[in-house]
């Protein structure tokens, strides 16, 4: 495989679609969530909406039910039964209409009893805002988006990495992978891309899904949708009553662009857990649900503090069964889907960090190697014209007869734009204009390799 040089990080249901509804790449839609028409249609506890609806009423001192219905994310129908059943429960109590300006809409606020059965809820959970979809309900939407009803086709999958390098058997071995949605190994020396390939799969997978803001199991609030993780289709995710104009689904979710996960040596077990805010006594999702529907990449394995084996072994179930389960601190355990194309990225060679077992239970291990001498010449040649250095046979000629010799002719893919910048910046320092001679290929090499020897302390 060669390509040029390591791009910078940047931040599975079973197949239920009938053939006709299955994406074709990034032509077709995802099925949007439908609105919910009726209270029965939620399928959430009657008093977590009703509690929802007063503490979001007491922390954003709303008053219309258009400004509530857009906060919470539901339709004015079932806001207005919500607020309705708050009425007669004494909870809240209408104020009459305000000013023009309200275009004659019923005002509201809450009632003494209101007001102290907010608190109370807020005791309980601080959560506040978009109505959160129950866990059944996600699971159907995340049937409709799998990332197993995507078929990527080479044209695609070349077009998202024209900037790299590649041989075709590495597309041959890529586009069945990531057209399965399961799990990829990539493995092999150091600087050769298999971060900047990751990249590449996720862009050209390239289409949208819908992540919700929130999700609910056994009462609890599960926080989903992270900006960080998820970028929003539209500038609008903020705005709801925005949104809801410009759209036709239900905006409990937000419409996003397939996720990407990017984790390396910094990933942990704990990780992978729920996490549990006890002052806000809330939960957030764990990395790889907010990856559902997308791609989840774990970079430089074998450099976290817990062992590959391990990791792997937390995998199993998700990997082999499209579920995960997680738990609450109360200690009840739960599934949730497991939609996501997992992408492991390794230095070690898989039989010194696995054993069989695990191997077995990822479905495609694509070998990384470094370029042949033809295709280092060329990556080589296409980054000195990007970064307007001249060619100089002779320096060329000097590279690839005293230096190369030295390290058994092995090539890699970062060696190229590592060595033309450290001649750039040579020739910066000195005041000349950019340009290559042998003196310059030993100055810039000296600085690729650390020599060995014994450091007197």
């Amino acid at each position: 495989m060669t390509m040029q040089g390591n791009a910078a990080r940047q931040q599975p249901l079973p197949k239920t679609l009938p053939t006709d509804r299955r994406m074709q790449g990034q032509t077709a839609g995802v099925v949007a969530p439908p609105i919910p028409k009726t209270l029965a249609a939620m399928k959430l506890p009657p008093v977590m909406m009703r509690d929802i609806v007063l503490k979001t009423m007491f922390r954003m001192n709303v008053e219309h039910v258009s400004e509530l219905a857009a906060t919470i994310c539901l339709p004015m129908q079932i806001t207005q039964e919500l607020v309705d059943a708050a009425r007669q429960q004494g909870l809240i109590e209408a104020t009459g209409t305000l000013h023009a300006t309200s275009a004659s809409e019923m005002g509201y606020r809450l009632s003494e009893t209101g007001k102290a059965r907010a608190l109370d809820a807020l005791s309980q959970s601080e959560y506040y805002g978009a109505m959160p979809v129950p866990l059944s309900v996600y699971r159907e939407q995340v049937a409709r988006q799998s990332i197993r009803n995507i078929r990527i086709s080479r044209s695609q999958l070349t077009g998202a990495m024209g900037h790299l390098v590649l041989p075709d058997d590495l597309l041959d071995n890529l586009g069945p992978a990531v057209g399965a949605g399961r799990s990829i190994l990539m493995y092999g020396p150091p600087g050769n891309g298999k971060s900047s390939i990751s990249n590449g799969i996720r862009d050209a997978i390239g289409d949208r899904i819908y992540v919700p803001r929130a999700i609910e199991y056994s009462g609890q609030v599960i926080t989903v949708y992270d900006p960080i993780v998820h970028t929003a289709a539209t500038g609008a995710d903020s705005d709801p009553s925005a949104l809801r104009r410009r759209t036709r689904f239900d905006t409990r979710y937000v419409h996003c662009e397939r996720p990407t996960v990017v984790t390396g040596g910094e990933l942990t077990l704990d990780m992978l857990d729920l996490v549990y805010n006890p002052t806000a006594k809330t939960y957030q999702a764990p990395l790889q649900l907010k990856a559902t529907g997308g791609i989840f990449i774990v970079d430089d394995l074998g450099r976290q503090a817990d062992p590959p084996q391990a990791l792997i072994n937390r995998w199993i179930v998700p990997l082999e069964e499209s579920r995960d389960i997680l738990a609450l601190q109360s200690g009840e355990k739960f599934t949730v889907p497991f939609d996501t194309l997992v992408i492991f990225s390794t230095n070690f060679h898989p039989n010194k960090i696995f054993d069989q077992a695990a191997l077995r239970r990822i479905f495609f291990k694509i070998k990384i190697d470094g370029p042949n001498q033809k295709d280092f010449l060329r990556i080589f040649s296409l980054v000195a014209q990007k970064r307007k250095m001249p060619l100089d046979e002779a320096s060329l000629v000097h590279l690839m007869k005293q230096k190369y010799p030295q390290i058994d002719n092995i090539y890699a893919n970062y060696q190229p734009i590592f060595l033309i910048d450290q001649m750039i910046s040579i020739c910066e320092f000195e005041g000349k204009p950019y340009h290559m001679t042998p003196e310059l290929i030993d100055r810039a090499w000296a600085n690729m390799f650390v020599a060995e020897e014994d450091i007197v302390r």
